[in-house]
């Protein structure tokens, strides 16, 4: 049976708060790397060998990642929390924060049927090296995809990074971006939710496709990437109810230690990645990660095929 290492989770940890959160997959990362540094490495970190508790201990460490989303976005869950309590209490959708609390709602129901449905499937039968570089390519093409619609005019907006307009000038941004995604209807939140189907497949980033649905639904890059970050957290705490209980079984009991070193290295990394991110796409686009999943995916296929 595979262990796990303080040097391994901590260095897992840091990778998965990274590509999480950056349109560049994390499982697919989770798989790529070990399978390229071989040995030991490669070992203790396969996710398809008989009793590894690895893919447990990427759930652990997206939880983690998870309540680094929920601490920066505090404010936010706040408002669309009240919001669904009102909602409930006076059974009424009438201010923007109701609206958004059943928008997540609603967005989050595809991915969370198909991932009961599916994700056990795909995994034993994508979660090898191979497929998860031949998809981390498709995810960089997926990106490039949605920018060059947007700025060929299918987007639902007109191109550029110029910073969104408000109804309500010197409005709080986070506020006025929550007020943005309010407007989207029902079935646009859906399609742009569903999307996250797509992340199953080990190589194709979450927050990627979730964005890249986003912009093409006519968001600008800054509310879409919100958008992506708040629909990912209920789904990846749902994900980690299921899957974290079997790191308490008493065969995982040895890797309990690392995996809270790694959960705390992937909270810090996951913390200032979101940070930096909801700066970045005020004003830039997703074609750097684009090209970069698109190179390392083509190279890793290449490489571990020879």
């Amino acid at each position: 049976m595979s262990t796990l290492t303080y040097p391994e989770a901590i260095g897992v940890g840091l990778l998965q708060g990274v590509t999480e959160l950056f349109p560049v997959s994390s499982l697919g990362h989770s798989i790529l790397l070990p399978a390229i540094i071989g040995g030991k490495i490669q070992h203790d970190l396969d996710m398809t060998a008989e009793g590894s508790p690895y893919l447990s201990v990427l759930v652990g460490l997206h939880l983690a990642t998870a309540l680094a989303l929920v601490v920066f976005f505090y404010k936010d869950w706040l408002r669309i929390i009240s919001g669904l309590i009102s909602s409930i209490r006076h059974r009424r959708v009438e201010t923007r924060n109701e609206k958004l609390a059943w928008l997540l709602i609603v967005s989050t129901i595809p991915v969370g049927i198909a991932g009961l449905a599916f994700e056990k499937a795909l995994r034993n039968a994508l979660g090898k090296p191979i497929p998860a570089a031949v998809f981390l390519a498709l995810n960089g093409l997926v990106l490039l995809g949605a920018e060059r619609l947007k700025r060929g005019g299918t987007g639902r907006r007109r191109a550029g990074h110029a910073a969104p307009v408000t109804d309500e000038p010197g409005l709080d941004p986070a506020i006025a971006s929550d007020h943005r995604l309010a407007r989207l209807g029902y079935k646009q939140g859906v399609w742009i939710g569903a999307a996250q189907i797509l992340a199953l497949f080990p190589g194709i980033s979450r927050s990627g496709v979730t964005m890249s649905a986003g912009i093409l639904r006519g968001l600008h890059h800054e509310d879409a990437a919100r958008f992506s970050f708040l629909l990912a957290t209920p789904v990846i705490i749902a994900a980690s109810a299921l899957k974290v209980p079997e790191l308490f079984k008493p065969e995982n009991s040895a890797v309990l230690g690392p995996v809270v070193a790694g959960s705390i290295a992937a909270f810090v990394a996951g913390y200032v990645s979101v940070r930096f991110l909801t700066k970045y796409f005020e004003t830039r686009s997703l074609t750097p990660f684009a090209i970069y999943c698109f190179v390392a995916g083509v190279g890793s296929a290449v490489y571990l095929s020879l």
